[in-house]
């Protein structure tokens, strides 16, 4: 506890994908408020901001490396590909451990989270806290579809057995301590937010606001979206297959009273047109078969994926003080 009174040496990992728009004034931002917060012995002269290009395709990388031309406070990776935003994350991460960073701190690039709740962070960590979880304040620069599918999304988890903190983001930040154990998953399917509960170290919540961004448009798409809350489900539970059983199991057992309820009519000569309601039957149970397969699919496909072992991205460049010194 005594070195968390002193000023820490934080890495401030930031993703970004086709951020061109923005950069700019983003990283004059957070340069002069690491300056800021630097001068005011919050954090060491060494604590470096790091963006992490996930395979972008527009200027992003230049304007990169400019600014770390201009500003050595300024550090970068570039992915050899678009890996998505957990993957980044998790590469920004491992980044900020090999340099030997006491605490990181995760956010997106966009700014759209509140950059000056950071002390309020730091706070939490000086406290005792090894995880400090960022807690959106409200929804309101949210569009109504967004704010009742994020609503959705929390209660669908709840209900197939993973907890998660309702308005959470990957806004957050870890000890190093606890950075070395969440580097320990060696899943490629990540999915941060459920992961942190799992660690079971002591957590603190800091609340923060959002704000409209500046420019450009988000690159978190509704298939982006989807895609992490399927990572999220099948990561963490096996609930949706268990569920298939046990309505495969109802159905079954309806299925017993159909067949007696036709062979009654059928040895006391009742005749039933039944045609519509055949097909119906048909129909319905024929979607249920390919969604069950489906679900199941996920998780076999998931298995395979996983036991590749293949390397979850590659680093195709780096932006460091260190890489130029060697």
């Amino acid at each position: 506890m005594i070195e968390r009174k002193q000023p820490i040496f934080l890495y401030l990992i930031l993703p970004a994908y086709n951020e061109e728009e923005i950069l700019e004034q983003n990283i004059q931002i957070l340069t002069e408020y690491f300056a800021e917060l630097t001068d005011k012995r919050e954090i060491t002269p060494e604590s470096r901001i790091l963006f992490v290009d996930d395979g972008s395709t527009d200027r992003t990388w230049e304007i990169l490396s400019e600014r770390h031309r201009q500003a050595r406070v300024v550090e970068g990776i570039r992915l050899a590909r678009n890996e998505g935003h957990q993957t980044a994350l998790y590469a920004g991460m491992e980044e900020g451990f090999r340099r030997g960073a006491q605490a990181v701190i995760t956010m997106d690039a966009d700014l759209q989270q509140e950059v000056y709740a950071i002390p309020r962070f730091l706070a939490a960590y000086r406290e005792g806290a090894e995880i400090v979880n960022g807690v959106r304040s409200s929804r309101k620069t949210d569009t109504f579809f967004k704010r009742k599918s994020a609503s959705l999304f929390y209660r669908i988890m709840r209900l197939l057995g993973c907890e998660l903190i309702p308005n959470s983001a990957d806004y957050r930040l870890f000890s190093r301590m606890a950075l070395e154990a969440l580097l320990q998953y060696e899943e490629r399917d990540l999915f941060i937010r459920g992961l942190v509960p799992a660690l079971g170290f002591k957590t603190a919540i800091v609340e923060f606001d959002v704000h409209e961004r500046s420019g450009g448009k988000s690159k978190y798409t509704f298939r982006k979206m989807t895609g992490l809350a399927v990572a999220g489900i099948t990561s963490f539970t096996i609930r949706p297959i268990r569920m298939i059983l046990a309505l495969g199991a109802l159905i079954l057992v309806v299925s017993g009273f159909v067949m007696i309820h036709i062979l009654w009519d059928f040895f006391y000569g009742y005749t039933v047109s039944g045609w519509a309601s055949i097909l119906a039957s048909i129909w319905m149970l024929g979607g249920l078969t390919l969604f069950s397969i489906g679900v199941v699919g996920e998780y076999v496909g998931k298995t395979y994926m996983e036991s590749k072992k293949r390397p979850k991205y590659y680093v195709a460049e780096k932006l460091s003080m260190e890489e130029e010194e060697e």
